[in-house]
Parts: C-alpha cells; sequence; structure tokens
C-alpha cells in the first residue's frame, strides 16, 4: 500500500454493547464483527459529547467541541434550575477539517449521509469535501423509507430503505474511484430514532423473543428536571429487546457488509483503512429507550459511560497480527490526527489538535500515551442528563454535578457501572482530577451556566 483510502464510518446513535463483539446477545451484527476481527477493537473508547454535533465537529476538527464552540445538539435548548450557555449552530468555515487536509494532500474527498453541523456556508462542500450526498442541517430523517424529505439527496422508489440507498452511494462512489487515493465519510443516520425497519427483519426478532413478556425491561424513574420536560419521568432499559431497533441494528450490519464487499471486488481493500465508531452511547433512558447499555450506567445525553462511551474499531490493512483488543483511553479528537499519520501525513504547524493519534496502538507499537479524557455538557438533554462536567484519567473518573457542585469520583475499571462513589475515601484524587479539569476548562473557554433567577414561566 502507498497511500492508503481512507473510509470513517459513524453510526449516528450506536450503543457500546450493541455489537456482537461488544457483547450484545440479541442484536446480531456478523459483518461488523468481521471487521473487528481484522482490525483492533477499542474497548475504552469515548465519544467526546453524549449528544451528536458536538462529537461530530471533534470528529472533523480533531479539537474538543468545547473549543470549537458547539456544545448541544444543534437545535438543541433547555433550562431548569441552571440557565443555558449559547453554543454555534454551525461549523466555523476558518476550521481545517481533515477532508481539507486530506484533500490539500491529493485525497478525493466524500461525504455520504448525516451531517447536522449547519447547511450553507457549513455545509460539507465548505469544509474539504469534493461532494455531499444526504448531509444538511437535521439531525434525523423524517423517514427511514422514501420518500425520505431530506435535502441534498432525491428521493428514491417509494419504499426504498434509506440505509440501504446511502450505502449504494457510498459503493457507487468506491466503483467510480481511479488511481488517487479517495476518503469516504459514511455517516450513517441509523440508527437514530424514527425506530424504523424492515418488517421481515422485525418479524425475525419478534420469533427471537420466543414469547418473552418485555413488558418489565423499561423501568420508570426519577421526574426530569428540565422545565421543558416536566412532569416526564426517565425510562431506563435493563435489557436488549426492542424488536425494531434490533432490525434497525441487523441492517446497518448487513449495509456494512456490502460496503466490505465492495471494497474487495474493485481491489480496494488491501489499500483501505477503515475506522468504524458512533457519535454518542446509546439511547436507553427517554423517546422509547430503544436499546440497553448496561453495565454502563445511564445512556445518550448523560456523561456516564453509558452516554459517552462507544464501539471503535479500526482496520488497517497493512498491520499484522489482526483481530486485536485495546484498552487504550481514547475519544473523538483522536481519530483526526490517527487518519493522518496512517496515511503518512503531518499537521499543519499552526494547526492546533486536541486529539492524540492512535496510530502506534493500531499497529501494535510501544510508546502510545493516553492523556485525559474530558467532557464538558452544560446543557439539559432531552434524555434526562443535566447540566455535566467530567474527566476520566487512568481508571478514575470524576463527575461534577453542575447544579448542586457535588462531584464524585469512579474507579471506571472496577466499577464500570459507577455504582460506588469513592470521592469521600479519595479525597487526594478527587482534588488532583478536580484540579486537572478546571485547568483544562479555562484553556478550551468552557462557558459554564449560571443559577437561573426566575422560575418557571409556565405549569403543566
Amino acid at each position: 500500500m502507498n497511500t492508503p483510502n481512507l473510509v470513517l464510518i459513524l453510526i449516528d446513535d450506536l450503543g457500546w454493547r450493541d455489537l456482537g463483539c461488544t457483547g450484545s446477545d440479541f442484536y446480531e451484527t456478523p459483518h461488523i464483527d468481521a471487521l473487528a476481527a481484522q482490525g483492533v477493537r477499542f474497548t475504552d473508547a469515548y465519544a467526546a459529547s453524549s449528544v451528536c454535533s458536538p462529537s461530530r465537529a471533534s470528529m472533523l476538527t480533531g479539537k474538543h467541541p468545547t473549543r470549537v464552540g458547539i456544545t448541544d445538539w444543534i437545535g438543541g435548548h433547555g433550562v431548569g434550575a441552571l440557565a443555558d450557555v449559547p453554543y454555534l449552530h454551525a461549523l466555523p468555515e476558518n476550521e481545517y477539517s481533515v477532508a481539507r487536509a486530506l484533500r490539500d494532500a491529493g485525497y478525493r474527498t466524500w461525504h455520504v449521509g448525516k451531517w447536522h453541523l449547519g447547511d450553507g456556508r457549513s455545509a460539507p462542500t465548505r469544509h474539504g469535501f469534493d461532494l455531499n450526498i444526504g448531509g444538511s442541517h437535521v439531525g434525523h430523517p423524517p423517514s427511514y423509507f422514501s420518500p425520505y424529505g431530506l435535502s441534498g439527496l432525491a428521493d428514491g422508489p417509494d419504499g426504498e430503505y434509506l440505509t440501504d440507498r446511502l450505502t449504494d452511494e457510498a459503493i457507487a462512489l468506491i466503483e467510480s474511484a481511479d488511481e488517487r487515493p479517495f476518503f469516504l465519510n459514511l455517516w450513517h443516520y441509523a440508527v437514530h430514532t424514527p425506530i424504523q425497519s424492515p418488517p421481515a427483519l422485525i418479524d425475525k426478532y419478534e420469533a427471537k423473543l420466543n414469547g418473552r413478556d418485555v413488558a418489565g425491561d423499561i423501568v420508570e424513574g426519577e421526574e426530569m428536571t428540565a422545565w421543558h420536560l416536566r412532569g416526564r419521568r426517565v425510562r431506563r432499559r435493563i435489557a436488549q429487546s426492542d424488536t425494531g431497533y434490533a432490525a434497525m441494528i441487523e441492517n446497518l450490519d448487513d449495509n456494512i457488509g456490502r460496503l466490505m464487499d465492495a471494497l474487495r471486488r474493485t481491489g480496494k481493500a488491501d489499500d483501505t483503512i477503515i475506522v468504524f465508531t458512533s457519535d454518542n452511547g446509546g439511547l436507553s433512558t427517554a423517546e422509547g429507550s430503544p436499546t440497553c447499555n448496561l453495565p454502563l450506567r445511564e445512556g445518550k445525553g448523560w456523561i456516564h459511560d453509558g452516554g459517552t462511551r462507544v464501539p471503535l474499531i479500526v482496520v488497517d490493512p497493512r498491520v499484522e497480527g489482526s483481530g486485536r483488543t485495546s484498552d487504550a483511553i481514547t475519544s473523538t479528537p483522536d481519530i483526526y490526527p490517527t487518519l493522518l499519520e496512517l496515511a503518512g501525513l503531518d499537521a499543519l504547524p499552526a494547526q492546533h489538535i486536541d486529539g492524540t493519534s492512535l496510530a502506534r496502538v493500531v499497529r501494535d507499537e510501544p510508546g502510545h500515551v493516553a492523556p485525559p479524557v474530558y467532557w464538558h455538557y452544560p446543557h439539559y438533554a432531552n434524555q434526562g442528563g443535566k447540566p455535566t462536567v467530567a474527566v476520566r484519567h487512568g481508571a478514575l473518573k470524576l463527575v461534577r454535578d453542575l447544579e448542586t457542585g457535588v462531584q464524585r469520583l469512579f474507579d471506571i475499571a472496577a466499577d464500570p457501572g459507577e455504582t460506588t462513589d469513592l470521592a469521600a475515601s479519595g479525597p487526594d484524587s478527587v482534588a488532583e482530577l478536580a484540579a486537572g479539569l478546571d485547568a483544562w476548562l479555562l484553556d478550551v473557554g468552557a462557558i459554564l451556566p449560571r443559577r437561573n433567577p426566575y422560575p418557571a414561566p409556565f405549569a403543566d
């Protein structure tokens, strides 16, 4: 392999345990499992945010989303005991995205699928992509079945399925590739709501339940604290049993298999590096709660590990010893410098990157040092999460509730469910992690929410 092709596959809302290779015994993902067997699977990979737009901005820029200025999903807003904080509603055009870096190095650059980082001057074609298929300001499709109602993607025949269609578009691009290397940025809308999937697959998973009563698989919890959610309660799924979601996962897996077949059929598989990951944790506490992240705590919209830990698979055909797992702690900003290094490229001298390349881990070489991973989510999430900041360094994770100021300390290695607060028994660790977190918040220009001086202006 000379200059490798690069394929970055981003799944929307895919949970850490939503794959067979990550522990699901209900969803079926043989093609993604096979992909993991060809490379390295990271067990402690994190999204930069518990919601989508910030993680997407981070992936494209190599920066923490707070430094970019996008800290909530674009269009999100909520207040409660704390007021909301401002954030950018489009990716600034001045950011030197990974697509711009690769195009400047001679790559053809294609974006296919969800964008949710703005339109117009913030569209994919303004951020280094030669082509945009299906990407716009919207965060989810009105329908997974054509007519889709998506700008940037012509409707197909009635009933055509979106995940199939986007994969068709990606395969056509692979088949059109010439001698120039390509960067395919395939960001599927699946498995975001609405939960819609091919009926035959739903029937398969209904049969797989074998008549089991799943009524108790969702447990009602505390009332949500955001004003716009008053009266609603957190509804936690405690088992993976949603047949519609399982069907969406299997269809997605089939399409990953089709993509891999296309790379092999065109003779490009041995010249293509693949990164597969998710933008945040699985949706498990609201909006139908279609998946379960246990043993991890909570899900999308929460800074606990269920909302931020995600699958990450990297396949480099040049590396021998495939099928490895790595417990190196990593986060979304690391993907940018990893792609550049694996492609044999350097970042520009004036280019700020928060991420750390994972190339040594991918190549099974010593010397990789994982820095602390930080989170800054100063908003109320639709899924029940509250304004929170956190840091994980090594096995320890400090979580600070911005409403109350309470700090909790967890040993993630021993307690992945974050069930036991060690703050009282580990004051030195709390102080050290808190000091590092405060310094980092200052460095990235984090805006912290202030106490809301007013009562709710309405009653439900």
